[in-house]
């Protein structure tokens, strides 16, 4: 039987793989407020059930696993504000890293800003073949706030993090795969890829894999993530930041002044 949230469906499998579904399509289930929340309520939900051994975290529909936040709450934020939502965001998405059990992102179609941001947030990435990943937050006159800066780098590499976070370019399945954002691209359904790879980790020891999930996270700092949060609630008062979103909601090219 399924368990059902207001933006998010929980389903487990016989086998003990929960699927974790975020339910906007209308919305191309960008990141509100509610939709974090209760991706906190449902990975402590994960992490207290003994039948739940891995988890898949996808989007509803074709178009989008998430496109991003949700930018008319993103609009209200002002320095203070800002920093508050940053710290917000972190917080579930390392809550959803220090998850023991094996967590697999089935990324379909758009993963951006904030999407991208969660997908990183799993510890492995299974692409479908129109998936998109992207962080265009300087493109608001923001940066990544949620941890985009620190595990891209991580992930990628400093220059190739760069290179999409300066330029706010999207990157294809394909150059994700090659830059070691994502671990496969499927040529079935995501889903169906991020599955057949969970059986396979599944059929090794338990305490093992997630001793071994430990072991890897341990090399993080997080200094890295309080700076991003700083300097994302300080771009929150800014009139970039105001010019920035005010022209995507209006559909228009952004003047920045730089102020």
């Amino acid at each position: 039987m399924p368990h059902s949230y207001n933006t998010i469906i929980l389903e487990t499998d016989d086998h003990g793989i929960a699927t974790v579904t975020i339910s906007r399509p209308k919305k191309l289930n960008a990141l509100n407020r509610a939709v974090l929340d209760e991706l906190y309520e449902v990975f402590g939900e994960i992490r207290k059930d003994e039948t739940v051994a891995a988890v898949i975290v996808t989007g509803a529909g074709e178009k989008a696993f998430v496109a991003g936040a949700d930018i008319k709450e993103l609009r209200e934020l002002d320095g203070s504000s800002g920093q508050i939502a940053s710290e917000k965001g972190q917080r579930i998405f390392q809550f959803i890293e220090d998850s023991r059990k094996p967590v697999v992102a089935a990324v379909n179609g758009y993963a951006l800003g904030g999407g991208a941001e969660l997908a990183m947030a799993c510890h492995l990435r299974v692409a479908g073949s129109n998936a998109a990943f992207g962080l265009p937050e300087v493109g608001l006159g923001l940066i990544p706030g949620y941890g985009g800066t620190q595990r891209l780098s991580h992930i990628t590499g400093r220059a190739r993090a760069l290179d999409m976070i300066l330029t706010a370019r999207q990157v294809q399945a394909e150059e994700a795969l090659e830059m070691g954002l994502v671990n496969r691209v499927a040529e079935e359904a995501p889903v169906e890829a991020a599955r057949s790879l969970i059986q396979k980790i599944l059929a090794n020891g338990p305490v093992a894999i997630r001793h071994a999930i430990e072991a890897v996270y341990q090399s993080g700092e997080k200094k890295g993530f309080e700076t991003e949060a700083e300097l994302f609630s300080e771009l929150c008062g800014t009139e970039d930041f105001r010019e920035g979103t005010s022209a995507f909601l209006e559909k228009r090219k952004p003047n920045f002044e730089g102020k």
